[in-house]
């Protein structure tokens, strides 16, 4: 079977644009990306929020060009994998009126910008982000010269949630701290830590768009880095974060506001109760909003079949009003759903074969696209996780959320920080042949992975090996104890003894 180059058509001003061949590494809605299993296209999703009509029209959108796979990503995009056709022109306009498809395709490839999935609803927020998400991506629209940036320049909105992406890897991060003495939100700025910068409501947008221009300046000042735009991660190394904020003042009509850093220095070091929400959105909770609670929903890996999204679209449209959002941790939110109607929602969930539930083994199941979708993969991760979750499910019952990430190289792209279990693939030699194997991680502790358990595990042995953690684990827990916070306890060679037999005796 040939491999299909997809060439996109976009309407503009009447006319249509036919877009390059050159598929990059990044995929957009109208730049999809050569994967190994077929042409992926992502489609950023501002927020996360969708509705009803949008959600019919993606899965329509997956039916007719693609084998109907989806998958929710890890900053709340929605992608289509295995795009075998060349998309007519009309849909992209379709797409566009419903507000699915940038507006310029210059910024469509710039990382899709990230807020709590239940910013409006969120009983605990400072303030909704809706407003703001929205108004930095009409900036972004509005300004196709910042298509210049590299494709990754983040952004992310914290209204004080109390299910935070504090924890999450952005570029740029506004978090809602308190109100000024004019009863005004302030949002706490980071640039990949603390700057100890206070910012009104009011400022943001602007403040961004400062930041993203003297980032810009930069841009067209560097040489590209490996063929690649730099980073701003570039910038702060090579200016300084203080030489970058001193630049940006200059062009702002009001005087930073400093205040003493009562924050941690690193946003990844954040109490465990903010960094640590795989699981705080799965099940049923009350929204701010008296009368009315939300769903989350549980997507193994993130996968969800087009036909699993539209009736989905058409539950929340019946029994709720109409509004589904996607999760940095690749699960979905069923929002504004009537308390009356929660158990219809449940059964009807059920009845799709998802679930809500925080204690399944797929619940935080975490894993990269493998060797099926990534060249860089040792591992075909995808299909290790799902088969180690069928295989455990059959042998053990978790009563708390359990974090298992399989990553298929060291670059951890689906995960970033460790919490309780990581699996990172490897090529094993045995005798005259190579198969696939993990090396197992465990705990919070010596990032980036957590503390080395086992080495050099077969995939085939990979499961046997997760199931004598989880009952030792078990066994010999403290009372809402984690499974990271039991590791991190542990002298590592008295846990690599017991975790090495199921029945040791622990001291």
């Amino acid at each position: 079977m040939g491999v299909y180059f997809w060439i996109p058509c976009v309407a503009r001003g009447g006319d249509y644009l036919l877009a390059l061949t050159d598929l990059p590494t990044c995929p957009g809605l109208f730049y999809g990306s050569q994967a190994r299993d077929g042409v992926l296209s992502r489609m950023r999703i501002p927020g996360g929020i969708l509705n009803a009509q949008q959600c019919r029209t993606i899965a329509d959108l997956a039916d007719q060009y693609s084998t109907g796979c989806l998958q929710v990503t890890n900053r709340a995009n929605l992608q289509i994998r295995e795009v075998n056709s060349e998309i007519a022109p009309e849909v992209w306009n379709r797409l566009q009126e419903l507000g699915i498809a940038s507006r310029r395709v210059e910024v469509d490839p710039i990382r899709n910008i990230m807020a709590s999935p239940t910013a409006g609803i969120d009983r605990q927020q400072l303030l909704d982000t809706r407003p703001l998400v929205k108004a930095w991506d009409d900036y972004l629209q509005t300004h196709p010269e910042l298509s210049e940036l590299s494709p990754k320049f983040s952004i992310g909105f914290d209204g004080g949630e109390s299910v935070s992406i504090q924890a999450l890897r952005n570029d740029i991060l506004l978090a809602a701290e308190g109100r000024s003495t004019q009863s005004e939100i302030l949002f706490r700025l980071y640039l990949n830590g603390d700057t100890g910068i206070l910012i009104q409501e009011s400022q943001c947008i602007s403040v961004l768009a400062t930041l993203a221009s003297a980032y810009l300046e930069y841009t067209k000042n560097r040489p590209r880095i490996d063929g690649k735009k730099p980073r701003l991660r570039h910038l702060l190394a090579d200016w300084g974060a203080d030489s970058y904020l001193e630049k940006v003042q200059q062009n702002l009509p009001f005087l930073w506001q400093f205040t003493s850093c009562t924050f941690p220095k690193n946003r990844q070091d954040a109490s465990s109760e903010k960094s640590l929400p795989h699981h705080r959105h799965l099940g049923i909770h009350p929204q701010r909003q008296s009368g009315f609670s939300y769903m989350g929903i549980a997507l193994p890996l993130g996968r969800l079949e087009s036909k699993q999204l539209g009736n989905l679209a058409n539950l929340a449209q019946k029994l709720a009003r109409g509004t589904m959002r996607l999760t940095p941790w690749q699960n979905l939110l069923i929002s504004d759903i009537p308390n009356s109607q929660l158990f219809e929602v449940k059964q009807q969930v059920a009845d799709l074969g998802l679930h809500s539930s925080a204690t399944c083994l797929d619940s935080c199941l975490v894993a990269c696209a493998g060797s099926s979708g990534c060249a860089s993969a040792a591992t075909d991760t995808q299909s290790h996780a799902l088969a180690m979750v069928r295989d455990l499910t059959q042998k053990l019952t978790i009563d708390v959320p359990i974090n298992i990430h399989f990553s298929g190289c060291q670059k951890s792209c689906a995960q970033h920080q460790p919490i309780d279990i990581t699996l990172v693939g490897i090529q094993i030699e045995r005798g005259d042949e190579t198969i696939e194997g993990y090396d197992i991680y465990a705990g919070r502790k010596d990032l980036p992975f957590g503390r080395q358990i086992f080495q050099a595990v077969s995939a085939i042995e990979t499961p046997d090996a997760i199931e004598r953690m989880l009952r030792v684990y078990q066994r010999f827990r403290e009372p809402g104890e984690s499974l990271g916070e039991f590791v991190d306890l542990q002298a590592i060679d008295q846990l690599q003894e017991l975790f090495s037999t199921e029945n040791g005796n622990f001291k």
